[in-house]
């Protein structure tokens, strides 16, 4: 291992440590701040894991991406997956202990749909996740479309080094700066949509995803931006180049 590993190794042990001592009693309790997955597709900065990290109450990681996440010196609470790619899995884990290991084996759900089920049902309210996308472009497509799925269940936010992707409830106001990239990708057809503060409002308009997309909007100036909509799901990608 070089020293820049090295660095990470001891850097992410210190933040995920020092943070769950500080914070551990009031997160793990109450489940106020949203749970991690680090699922397996292409890696973050560290700067982006390391301020997830911070104020995690349980992390999670599917069994595809272990090896590269135990290899950043990160604990983990909970693996998850069919452990088809991952072999002597308890002996690859006998320093994370406690941890548990859930066999998730249904072919018919990918294996962040099953964790963030397994997060539903142990009472968690949001999750951020990292690693989603990138590498294959079907996990890609899936991960960030199936967002909308559990919409009404759990808060959901994915992150990557350039996007921040998450559902848009039926009527959103936030702060921007001037220039903000902003993307509004519908899930099939979302009619109805009313938009204050872009550049390129939209006035009781559709969207229909591979026809017609709100990608490549910003924010006209710094202020609040309104984005409302009647039918559909739609989804908000804060961007960064």
């Amino acid at each position: 291992m070089n020293d820049i590993q090295n660095c990470i190794k001891h850097k992410s042990y210190f933040l995920y440590f020092w943070f769950a001592l500080m914070s551990s009693h009031h997160i793990v309790r109450d489940k106020q701040e949203p749970a991690l997955i680090i699922a397996n597709g292409e890696a973050c900065s560290f700067d982006l894991l390391s301020q997830l990290l911070e104020w995690s109450p349980i992390v999670m990681v599917l069994d595809g991406a272990i090896t590269r996440v135990l290899e950043l010196g990160i604990k983990v609470d909970v693996v998850l997956g069919d452990f088809d790619s991952a072999k002597n899995i308890e002996e690859l884990l006998i320093d994370q202990h406690p941890i548990k290991i859930v066999h998730a084996p249904d072919q018919n759900k990918t294996d962040l749909e099953k964790g963030i089920e397994y997060l539903i049902n142990d009472g968690h309210k949001a999750i951020n996740i990292l690693w989603a996308t990138g590498r294959r472009a079907d996990h890609t497509i899936t991960n960030i479309t199936n967002m909308v799925r559990y919409k009404s269940d759990i808060s959901l936010v994915l992150y990557d080094d350039y996007s921040k992707i998450f559902c848009l409830p039926k009527h959103f106001e936030k702060w921007y700066v001037k220039g903000f990239p902003i993307s509004l990708i519908p899930i099939g057809v979302v009619s109805g949509i009313n938009s204050k503060g872009l550049k390129y409002n939209l006035t009781n308009d559709t969207l229909t995803i591979g026809y017609r997309t709100g990608s490549s909007n910003e924010a006209e100036n710094d202020g609040i931006v309104t984005i409302s909509y009647e039918e559909g799901d739609l989804l908000m990608m804060e961007c960064r180049d």
